[in-house]
């Protein structure tokens, strides 16, 4: 038998701890049912794609980019507030 060692972020690994425990199972046996399943589906059990960006998001970037609808400089976080609940 064989073992293998990851490192996870402690958050991410008291995370899943309490979301496996919380449908009967330990950590060990989620990772080995991932390897498995794997091994079912020849490749990931999951489509592995990167996230989407969202349109306004990428409208924004591009206004950065080409430094347009630029609002501001603001002397202070007050300022900067006013001016987003205006619109």
């Amino acid at each position: 038998m064989a073992t293998i060692q990851v490192r996870v972020d402690d958050n991410m690994k008291l995370a899943v701890d309490s979301l496996f425990s919380s449908i009967g199972l330990d950590t060990s046996s989620a990772v080995r049912m991932f390897f498995k399943a794997s091994l079912d589906h020849d490749g990931l059990p999951f489509q592995a794609k990167r996230r989407a960006i969202k349109p306004d998001l990428l409208e924004a970037m591009e206004d950065i980019r080409l430094q347009r609808n630029l609002h501001g400089p603001y002397k202070t976080a007050e300022e900067a507030v006013a001016a987003m609940l205006e619109d």
